[in-house]
């Protein structure tokens, strides 16, 4: 080992800077084993894909050695919510343990940022409700004291409040140098203290967008980077393939006609040119949202026949807006950019209704709010691209990447070739603080009286727990049967999704007895509760993903012809890894315990059983309800 090496491992042994600094701090073999790691790549400038399992400390191991070095780097989390921790709490832990003084910045995307212009704008408007008006006036005393202008601060208003779009920016709507509260702009004044920090910590889109940015020439938002350390990077493929989307929205057409009369404003003589083709394409965004209703609320190109004509006459309007938005644009700076969008909303319908080599067409709508999508079966050449334009290494670990012990279905979609690749186990003793339960005689999952059957076998567990479980599901309509059941036959507390935000729900479940929470697709991952609060995590069924889904569909055909075997190469894969994200709820940190159930009888009837069971942790698995609530019933007492 290298003096820079000993150095280093030396930061993370218990009398280390580590440990004299941060309460509580055990030395973990795998925390050092992946700092060294990232090291020797930083030093070379070799990839690295990591799987560090939790416990591993993975956010001190990636933190350390990119700290030492004094160079800039990009730390890409999946949310905003770990943005901020990764901000606020995990770095400045950091740099005062090292002793070391880094400037550091938060960057979020554009749509988490006042913009004071459409603030003022929409003050000013009549078009508002009473609702939105009070907010907007709530707004603007905020806005006379924030520093950062992130709307995050105002949490006493609803996210999905409409008086957010009329207060933030998007890249149609921003009037950018031509502005005239440019020298007061939030998000200017973010991107600038981004570009002269020596650590930026971004999320995932944010990246992405960026990169596409440098890549077209029209500016940059992040610095050159000598490095980029991913976490969460298990979310990377799918991200990048919703950025590689192209799309046109309901909201969008909406925005724009709202956005072209509001600008009539400050350019006599424009309302009387624009009131009747933004009526019409408003009819028209009507007609079509109408239609939108009588379909499922997700499907691919071809359930789109009825929709089609309408949805011609929709590109049609919103192609004369832009006719009549043109002769205007030199008037003021709101009329061009309105006259841009018109015209790129237009064109991307028109792709849409024609399609492009490569790429899947698929809608999805709630209430005819409805959006089109063109996703790419591939992101792997594209990311390749944008991966050319950064030349310092890239460091991505997350705790659910491999599969069997293989990276392959995570550096293939992204067309990481020559990688190095590690996988850190666990410092966590799985076989003494878990028990790992596979109920017997349930019926087939596609068995109708599969729920029920299950929870009449694991209601005794649960009563044993006291509650503190999660009951994970791979359909809402499960979920739905599952809370009714447990309704009707027991007393516990059931806390349901949907039926209260997710924060709320996990509040309550932390502090309220004899809870019990049923949870889908955004349970599965990003929840984190340590502690006996958790000590049951039931899930019901293989997370295959579901068959109709147009681009998996679309993903599964193009692998057939390539000669593959689609249920092998991605199906198979991607539902393990979920697999491994439920259960990872289970244990947080080294003195948690608890039962995982896993109620699919294919784990034991099919031969694609074994993977999933040999890709989660060590856990001491047993025949019988008896020992588990045994298990239970001893830790509980402890």
């Amino acid at each position: 080992m290298s003096d820079s090496g000993r150095e280093l491992a030396a930061v993370f042994e218990a009398n280390g800077a580590l440990g004299r600094a941060l309460p509580g701090f055990r030395p973990r073999p795998g925390q050092q084993a992946l700092a060294l790691a990232i090291a020797e790549c930083l030093d070379d400038g070799t990839d690295l894909v990591a799987e560090a399992a939790t416990g591993t400390g993975k956010t001190m191991a990636y933190l350390v050695p990119v700290l030492l070095r004094d160079a800039r780097v990009i730390l890409s989390t999946g949310t905003l919510n770990l943005q901020d921790q990764l901000f606020r709490r995990d770095l400045p832990m950091a740099l005062s343990a090292l002793g070391l003084e880094r400037k550091v910045a938060l960057l979020k995307g554009r749509s988490n940022y006042l913009c004071l212009q459409r603030l003022e704008q929409h003050l000013a408007a009549d078009a508002t409700s009473s609702a939105v008006t009070k907010e907007l006036v709530r707004i603007r005393s905020w806005s006379r004291r924030t520093e950062a202008g992130e709307i995050s601060e105002l949490d006493d208003i609803a996210s999905d409040s409409p008086v957010w779009p009329l207060v933030t920016s998007t890249q149609d709507n921003c009037l950018g140098s031509d502005c005239p509260k440019l020298n007061q702009c939030h998000l200017v004044r973010a991107r600038r203290q981004a570009q002269e920090a020596d650590v930026v910590v971004v999320n995932h889109h944010l990246l992405f967008a960026d990169l596409a940015l440098k890549q077209t020439g029209f500016g940059e938002v992040l610095p050159g980077a000598s490095a980029v350390v991913i976490d969460e990077a298990h979310q990377v493929p799918d991200t990048a393939m919703r950025f590689f989307s192209r799309g046109v929205s309901a909201w969008q057409i909406r925005e724009l006609a709202r956005d072209s009369l509001a600008a009539c404003a400050s350019a006599p003589g424009a309302l009387a040119l624009l009131q009747g083709p933004t009526g019409e394409l408003k009819i028209a965004l009507e007609q079509v949202q109408s239609e939108f209703f009588e379909l499922p609320p997700r499907g691919e190109f071809g359930r789109l026949d009825r929709v089609r004509p309408t949805l011609e006459l929709l590109q049609t309007r919103l192609l004369a807006l832009a006719a009549a938005l043109e002769p205007l644009a030199d008037q003021t700076r709101d009329l061009a950019s309105c006259a841009d969008r018109a015209q790129t909303l237009g064109e991307g319908l028109g792709l849409f209704l024609a399609g492009a080599p490569g790429y899947v067409r698929w809608y999805q709508h709630r209430r005819g709010r409805f959006q089109l999508q063109l996703t790419p079966l591939d992101v792997a050449a594209p990311l390749a691209e944008l991966r050319g334009q950064v030349p310092g290494c890239w460091i991505m670990t997350s705790a659910t990447l491999a599969v069997g012990g293989r990276f392959s279905h995570f550096t293939d979609r992204l067309g990481l070739d020559r990688a190095r690749e590690l996988v850190i186990d666990s410092p966590f003793d799985y076989p003494a603080q878990t028990r790992l339960w596979l109920p017997g005689d349930l019926p087939e999952p596609r068995d109708p009286g599969h729920t029920e059957a299950l929870l009449q076998r694991v209601a005794p567990v649960l009563r044993a727990s006291r509650g503190r479980a999660f009951l994970l599901f791979t359909s809402h309509r499960a979920l739905r049967r599952a809370a009714e059941w447990l309704r009707a036959e027991t007393a516990f507390n059931l806390l349901v999704q949907e039926e209260a935000p997710r924060h709320v729900l996990l509040e309550r479940f932390r502090t309220e007895p004899d809870s019990v929470l049923l949870g889908a697709a955004s349970f599965w991952e990003g929840v984190d509760v340590p502690g006996a609060a958790l000590s049951v995590v039931v899930i019901d069924k293989l997370p295959f993903a579901a068959p109709d889904d147009p681009v998996l569909e679309a993903i599964l055909g193009a692998v057939r012809e390539n000669g593959e075997n689609p249920f092998l190469r991605v199906q198979l894969p991607q539902a393990v890894l979920t697999l491994k994200q439920g259960a990872g709820r289970l244990i947080r940190q080294a003195d948690d315990f608890g039962v995982l159930v896993l109620g699919d009888p294919r784990l034991m009837t099919k031969s694609y059983g074994r993977l999933f069971l040999s890709s989660l942790p060590p856990m001491t698995r047993v025949k019988g309800v008896e020992a588990v609530i045994e298990f239970l019933h001893a830790r509980l007492a402890s």
